[in-house]
């Protein structure tokens, strides 16, 4: 599918349902100039409507014409119809968002260490910290306040912004995007006891991120114990995630806010870890598995399940379980009323059972 050339004239509504899949509903006269959200939409904008609760807004709107779903609305405005209209605001968005641009070449505020393999289109900023034997493939983009240690390779059109750390021998594949205060090949967590002391374990091994990642503001993910943690092509992290030693993060893979992972875990394709879940060391988590939020994960989990809670269960049960603790304080006097019952007709069978003994 070809994609439309972007102009500051606009577009038509019908180029950018060819970009999507989609089919049009009605007749938009105006170019198209921009994306935005349902009440904040100008005339010469389109909007989208993925929650049934603004479908208030689709006659007020200014925009000239709305993203919908296979649920069509009744509405006079121009309709872009898709079956996936969050992934159709998505690529819409893409398109209309501007080119960024970076200053090329190496700024000479910036430190290069020995023997540094530096490819063509690149932007280092100011005081960008380059130790030795650093290779950065062409397109690359390094922020102010950025680390990158001894041997640590990054790979083609990936971006790293202001103030992360990548330590000695991480490996970052193509058209990563690594945000601010991450710090990537920190030691993992490993002592061992020895009495009350605790003496630390050397951590040998690296970090590899590979290919389309895009990792958040403020994770920590640390270096193997031996050989790598590994997050594999496609996976994205939110903010404030931290992924412990040795841990493997399957490919296309979401970990969202605050997770935080132990070692020696190994996660599938395609799993989500909704916020604040925390995963136990050394157990596997299946392809597919979603786990809800504040979840505690004790155990490995087959592949497929959707599981709740702390410590995790089947999600539904997980659902009945809440369902019944707000019922607690009600069941909790049906039981005392049943008790106190059952002792009423435990002392009345007792008494009827000594007055046959006493004829």
């Amino acid at each position: 599918m070809k994609t439309p050339a972007a102009s500051p004239l606009g577009v038509a509504l019908e180029e950018l349902a060819r970009l999507v899949g989609g089919e049009v509903q009605g007749v938009c006269e105006e170019l198209l100039v921009g994306i935005t959200g349902i009440r904040e939409a100008q005339k010469g904008q389109i909007t989208f409507l993925t929650n049934p609760k603004y479908a208030k807004d689709l006659e007020t709107t200014q925009a000239s014409a709305v993203i919908v779903g296979s649920q069509i609305p009744q509405t006079s405005k121009p309709l872009l119809i898709t079956s996936n209209p969050s992934l159709a605001y998505a690529r819409i968005a893409q398109f209309f968002a501007p080119p960024l641009s970076h200053p090329l070449g190496i700024s000479p505020l910036a430190h290069v260490g020995e023997d540094c393999r530096i490819g063509e289109m690149v932007s280092i900023y100011p005081f960008v910290c380059l130790g030795n034997r650093v290779e950065i493939e062409n397109g690359a983009t390094i922020y102010p306040g950025v680390y990158v240690g001894d041997s640590v390779r990054i790979g083609k059109d990936s971006i790293v912004y202001p103030n992360v750390s990548i330590l000695s021998g991480t490996i970052i594949g193509q058209r990563v995007i690594i945000h601010s205060g991450t710090v990537i090949g920190s030691d993992g967590f490993g002592f061992a006891q020895d009495g009350m002391t605790h003496v630390k374990i050397p951590q040998g091994g690296i970090v590899q991120i590979d290919d389309d990642c895009e990792i958040g503001a403020n994770n920590t993910i640390d270096r193997a114990t031996m050989g790598k943690t590994w997050i594999k092509t496609g996976v994205k992290t939110d903010n404030l995630v931290h992924v412990a030693h040795n841990v493997v993060v399957g490919e296309h893979s979401l970990l969202i806010a605050q997770v935080g992972i132990s070692g020696s875990v190994t996660l599938g394709r395609g799993v989500v870890l909704a916020g604040q879940v925390g995963v136990a060391g050394h157990i596997t988590i299946g392809d597919g598995v979603m786990v809800g939020g504040k979840s505690g994960v004790a155990k490995s989990i087959p592949a497929g399940e959707v599981v709740s809670g702390i410590t995790t269960m089947p999600h539904q049960t997980f659902l009945r379980t809440r369902f019944l603790i707000q019922r607690l304080p009600e069941m909790a006097k049906q039981i005392r009323d049943l008790e106190d019952r059952v002792r009423l007709l435990e002392a009345e069978l007792k008494r009827k059972k000594e007055d046959h003994g006493n004829k």
